[in-house]
């Protein structure tokens, strides 16, 4: 695709299965590198990764020939698999939600979103999850069922 010229900037959000808190703070940094990696290998740029025990942020671009639910399958199945077979996860299985929300973002409010993104552990000070969800969900416009974002 030599003369296709894209900019396509995406906020992604998905949280653990049933919200549970099994991204443990000393783990994070190590996730949130791994799902880096998988970005880098599979050549989707990411440029922010961030959250909590229950759920995680990534800002990436997708490639001209990647679609959206491809990008979140492939880095969720990737990450998932390794916290199941190396030891990162301390007790139990690990495995993210089934969906994820996504957000088109602008050139023009990537370093928002990043700010917003390395804000996480302050933001969830004050907010829940959910509360944070339903918040995005309202300001991009995204109608949706209460049902799902109670988890």
């Amino acid at each position: 695709m030599a003369h296709t010229f894209t900019t396509i900037r995406v906020h992604v959000v998905f949280s653990t299965q049933g919200r549970k808190p099994l991204l443990l703070p000393d783990m994070q940094p190590r996730v949130w590198d791994y799902l880096g990696g998988i970005g880098k290998k599979h050549e989707i740029p990411i440029h922010e990764i961030g959250g909590t025990e229950n759920h995680v942020h990534i800002l990436l671009s997708l490639p001209p020939t990647v679609t959206l639910s491809k990008a979140v399958q492939t880095l969720k199945a990737f990450s998932s698999k390794w916290l199941n077979e190396t030891g990162v996860m301390k007790t139990g299985r690990f495995a993210w939600q089934e969906g994820y929300s996504a957000f088109s973002v602008s050139q023009s409010n990537t370093g928002a979103v990043v700010n917003y993104i390395r804000g996480q552990l302050e933001h969830h000070g004050k907010h829940s999850f959910e509360d944070e969800l339903r918040s995005l969900l309202i300001k991009h416009g995204v109608e949706f069922d209460e049902e799902y974002v109670l988890g």
